[in-house]
Protein backbone atom coordinates (compact mmCIF):
# COMPACT_ATOMS: atom_id res chain seq x y z
CA UNK A 1 0.00 0.00 0.00
CA UNK A 2 0.87 3.51 -0.54
CA UNK A 3 -0.56 7.00 -0.41
CA UNK A 4 -0.33 8.61 -3.68
CA UNK A 5 1.89 11.83 -4.01
CA UNK A 6 -0.27 15.27 -4.05
CA UNK A 7 -0.74 16.56 -7.54
CA UNK A 8 -1.57 20.29 -8.04
CA UNK A 9 -4.43 21.38 -9.42
CA UNK A 10 -4.60 22.28 -13.70
CA UNK A 11 -6.64 24.83 -15.61
CA UNK A 12 -7.37 23.07 -18.04
CA UNK A 13 -6.51 24.78 -21.63
CA UNK A 14 -9.34 27.07 -22.83
CA UNK A 15 -10.01 25.68 -26.41
CA UNK A 16 -11.59 22.27 -25.00
CA UNK A 17 -12.61 23.71 -21.48
CA UNK A 18 -14.19 27.39 -22.64
CA UNK A 19 -14.86 29.56 -19.01
CA UNK A 20 -12.76 28.15 -16.36
CA UNK A 21 -12.49 24.56 -15.76
CA UNK A 22 -10.31 23.34 -12.99
CA UNK A 23 -8.93 19.94 -12.39
CA UNK A 24 -7.32 17.60 -9.20
CA UNK A 25 -6.55 14.52 -10.40
CA UNK A 26 -7.69 11.64 -8.03
CA UNK A 27 -6.05 8.16 -9.29
CA UNK A 28 -4.35 7.29 -12.63
CA UNK A 29 -3.13 4.29 -13.81
CA UNK A 30 -0.30 2.76 -12.84
CA UNK A 31 1.02 0.89 -15.38
CA UNK A 32 0.04 -0.78 -18.51
CA UNK A 33 -2.58 -3.08 -16.62
CA UNK A 34 -4.81 -0.51 -15.13
CA UNK A 35 -6.82 1.93 -17.37
CA UNK A 36 -8.76 3.96 -14.83
CA UNK A 37 -8.58 7.46 -14.35
CA UNK A 38 -10.34 9.54 -11.72
CA UNK A 39 -10.69 13.29 -11.53
CA UNK A 40 -12.59 15.86 -9.35
CA UNK A 41 -13.12 18.74 -12.22
CA UNK A 42 -14.59 22.12 -11.26
CA UNK A 43 -16.41 24.70 -13.13
CA UNK A 44 -17.29 27.93 -12.74
CA UNK A 45 -20.51 29.53 -13.54
CA UNK A 46 -21.30 29.09 -17.24
CA UNK A 47 -17.97 27.12 -18.03
CA UNK A 48 -18.02 24.20 -20.51
CA UNK A 49 -16.41 21.67 -22.46
CA UNK A 50 -16.44 21.04 -25.89
CA UNK A 51 -17.73 18.34 -27.60
CA UNK A 52 -15.85 15.01 -27.01
CA UNK A 53 -16.62 11.53 -26.60
CA UNK A 54 -15.02 8.59 -25.12
CA UNK A 55 -13.77 4.96 -25.86
CA UNK A 56 -14.95 3.30 -23.16
CA UNK A 57 -17.46 5.63 -22.05
CA UNK A 58 -17.83 7.63 -18.84
CA UNK A 59 -19.43 8.11 -15.27
CA UNK A 60 -19.80 11.61 -13.72
CA UNK A 61 -21.24 12.09 -10.52
CA UNK A 62 -22.27 15.34 -9.14
CA UNK A 63 -21.30 16.95 -5.96
CA UNK A 64 -22.08 20.50 -5.83
CA UNK A 65 -23.39 22.80 -8.22
CA UNK A 66 -26.07 22.46 -10.96
CA UNK A 67 -24.41 20.44 -14.22
CA UNK A 68 -25.55 20.30 -17.28
CA UNK A 69 -25.27 17.40 -20.08
CA UNK A 70 -25.74 17.59 -23.68
CA UNK A 71 -25.55 15.45 -26.72
CA UNK A 72 -26.01 15.80 -30.54
CA UNK A 73 -29.99 15.18 -30.84
CA UNK A 74 -29.81 18.50 -28.89
CA UNK A 75 -31.16 16.61 -25.36
CA UNK A 76 -29.55 18.84 -22.04
CA UNK A 77 -29.84 16.71 -18.80
CA UNK A 78 -29.44 18.80 -15.37
CA UNK A 79 -27.72 16.83 -13.05
CA UNK A 80 -27.85 17.63 -9.19
CA UNK A 81 -25.77 16.48 -6.47
CA UNK A 82 -25.36 13.23 -5.37
CA UNK A 83 -26.51 11.82 -8.99
CA UNK A 84 -24.27 10.07 -12.01
CA UNK A 85 -24.53 10.59 -15.01
CA UNK A 86 -23.25 7.64 -17.54
CA UNK A 87 -22.13 8.49 -21.50
CA UNK A 88 -22.23 5.42 -23.57
CA UNK A 89 -18.66 4.34 -25.63
CA UNK A 90 -18.31 6.91 -28.78
CA UNK A 91 -21.24 9.10 -27.90
CA UNK A 92 -20.21 12.82 -28.21
CA UNK A 93 -21.99 15.07 -25.65
CA UNK A 94 -20.42 17.93 -23.52
CA UNK A 95 -20.52 18.93 -19.88
CA UNK A 96 -21.19 22.44 -17.96
CA UNK A 97 -21.73 24.35 -14.83
CA UNK A 98 -25.79 26.15 -15.30
CA UNK A 99 -25.45 29.43 -15.78
CA UNK A 100 -24.71 31.75 -12.52
CA UNK A 101 -23.32 28.62 -10.58
CA UNK A 102 -20.43 26.65 -9.78
CA UNK A 103 -20.40 23.17 -10.57
CA UNK A 104 -18.26 20.00 -9.57
CA UNK A 105 -18.12 16.91 -10.33
CA UNK A 106 -16.23 13.27 -10.29
CA UNK A 107 -15.36 12.05 -13.62
CA UNK A 108 -14.21 8.07 -13.96
CA UNK A 109 -13.40 6.67 -17.25
CA UNK A 110 -11.38 4.04 -18.65
CA UNK A 111 -8.29 4.03 -21.13
CA UNK A 112 -8.57 2.30 -24.54
CA UNK A 113 -6.10 -0.35 -25.54
CA UNK A 114 -3.52 0.98 -27.52
CA UNK A 115 -5.18 4.57 -27.96
CA UNK A 116 -2.85 7.07 -27.26
CA UNK A 117 -5.78 8.82 -25.65
CA UNK A 118 -9.15 7.83 -24.05
CA UNK A 119 -10.93 11.07 -24.98
CA UNK A 120 -11.59 12.52 -28.85
CA UNK A 121 -12.04 16.20 -28.88
CA UNK A 122 -13.94 17.83 -31.27
CA UNK A 123 -15.39 21.65 -31.74
CA UNK A 124 -16.57 24.13 -29.02
CA UNK A 125 -20.08 23.96 -28.11
CA UNK A 126 -21.97 27.02 -29.22
CA UNK A 127 -24.04 29.33 -26.60
CA UNK A 128 -27.65 28.18 -28.56
CA UNK A 129 -26.53 24.59 -27.90
CA UNK A 130 -25.67 25.75 -23.94
CA UNK A 131 -29.17 26.88 -24.03
CA UNK A 132 -31.10 24.45 -25.79
CA UNK A 133 -31.90 25.89 -28.73
CA UNK A 134 -32.49 24.03 -31.76
CA UNK A 135 -32.23 25.73 -35.19
CA UNK A 136 -35.72 25.00 -37.26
Amino acid sequence: MEIEPTRETILNPEDRFPGGVWLDLIAVPHGPEQRTTVAKVRFQPGARTAWHSHARGQYLHVTDGVARFGDRAGNIIEVHPGQTLYTPPNEQHWHAAAPGVFMEHYAILEGDDGAETPTWWGEQITDDEYNGITPG
